[in-house]
């Protein structure tokens, strides 16, 4: 796939991390708890910050929220967690940030959503917030979204239309309605003082094309760091399929600098769902690696047992637990491929192309599973116990390939 330059020349810092220019795309996330719910909310960033989450944002909506995210932060920090955590705040952000100073010098990011910062007083309560910014050296996101857009703004400009001799379709003044608030508010805190370095710009929206038109606009008429995410994407696949073609779309022409995928969780579903399909985005594009990548076929009639299906489950998963461990230990190894394949058919060329892969027997196939490591033939495994053996075959590749102390000997074929 070809992409385009990427189209910020800006970096924003937020915390320790880098978001913007030629820094690689960054992966944030956003808690569902109440804030005032301490050890639940410790509980919630530590997950998303496991799974591989690099900013966090959490709801500040009230004395109580506000006045419990430093020690969100300190019990992080006594788990040894440092990730950023972003306070969200709409409607009376100025009135907390100004209540709860040690909550405004603890966070490392406020988002503001210029649509329901204060009405008819939205400059003074926009300023406000961003003098605390400045105060604190903290950058902030100027959140634009579809749902809750400056009816100010869109009136005054639903009306200037209207007196044109050729008026505009109400859906076009609506997109630069939006692209108007988030610029004109980028501009309001540029005047206040802060610093353009300091500044991130979304505007989303619910739709896929939707979204790909705003931001293309948007990246053609600013530098700031823009944040990607389909808002309200939606529940299961249809939020993970909606969030995928806009996102794909806007990464490939080298727009974004960080996202968020917003998904609607299922009763007691796992938060981290999103953290992994952003990362599985990025993946994909070959923009980032966050995991070795497991080829698996989608099985047909010549694959009527579910063994390789389990396999390959069995396989990712263990990937996944391996990862906060092989991370630190072996630089490289998430560019690892891995191939599970459940005949004859495709198995063997599958796993010559991957680092390492194993072919197993379709339905009527002899009984064997040949295992290929980097193109070539190793070992061919039979009877039972085929799973947990070719996971020590893979533990032992990684340390071969991956460890820190790597020799030309050592670099053996597995199974010698």
């Amino acid at each position: 796939m070809s992409f385009g330059p990427r189209r910020s020349t800006v970096t924003t810092l937020v915390g320790d991390v880098a978001v913007g220019s030629d820094h690689p795309v960054v992966v944030q996330s956003m808690t569902n708890t109440d804030t005032a719910d301490i050890p639940g909310t410790v509980a919630q960033v530590a997950a998303l910050a496991a799974a591989g989450s690099q900013l966090v944002r959490v709801t500040v909506n009230n004395d109580a929220a506000a006045a419990a995210v430093p020690l969100i932060v300190r019990n992080l920090a006594d788990l040894g967690i440092d990730v950023p955590i972003v306070g969200d705040f709409h409607y009376n952000g100025h009135l907390l940030l100004a209540k709860y100073p040690d909550t405004a010098r603890t966070l490392a990011k406020y988002r503001i959503n210029p649509g329901n910062v204060g009405g008819k007083r939205h400059d003074e309560h926009f300023r406000t917030i961003v003098q605390i910014a400045i105060d604190n050296a903290k950058p902030v996101r100027i959140g634009v979204n579809w749902g809750s857009l400056d009816q100010d703004l869109l009136t005054s400009m639903m009306d200037e239309n209207a007196t044109r001799p050729n008026p505009r379709d109400a859906h076009d003044v609506y997109v630069e309605a939006m692209l108007e608030s988030a610029l004109r508010s980028a501009t309001l805190a540029e005047e206040t003082g802060l610093g353009h370095d300091r500044i991130i710009i979304s505007a989303k929206v619910s739709g896929v094309d939707d979204l790909v038109h705003v931001y293309r606009l948007l990246a053609a008429r600013c530098d700031y760091p823009l944040h990607l995410g389909l808002t309200e994407a939606g529940l299961g696949m249809k939020g993970i399929v909606s969030s995928t073609a806009a996102l794909s779309i806007l990464l490939s022409e080298g727009i974004g600098d960080t996202i968020r995928v917003s998904l609607t969780p299922k009763p007691g579903g796992d938060r981290t769902e999103e953290v992994l399909v952003a990362q599985q985005i990025l993946q994909s594009l070959g923009l980032r690696s966050f995991a070795p990548q497991v080829t698996s076929c989608p099985g047909c009639g010549r694959t009527t047992s579910t063994f390789f299906q389990h396999m390959a489950q069995d396989i990712q998963t263990y990937l996944r637990e391996q990862m906060p461990t092989w991370r630190e230990q072996y630089p490289g190894v998430v560019e690892m491929k891995v191939a599970v394949m459940g005949c004859i058919v495709n198995g063997p060329g599958e796993s010559k192309h991957a680092n390492i892969g194993i072919s197993l027997p379709g339905t009527f196939e002899d009984p064997k599973a040949p295992v290929y490591v980097d193109g070539k033939l190793a070992v061919t495994l039979k009877g039972d116990n085929i799973v947990p053996e070719f996971l020590e075959l893979l533990d032992a590749y990684v340390e071969r390939t991956y460890g820190a102390d790597i020799t030309s000997e050592s670099v053996a074929a597995v199974g010698t």
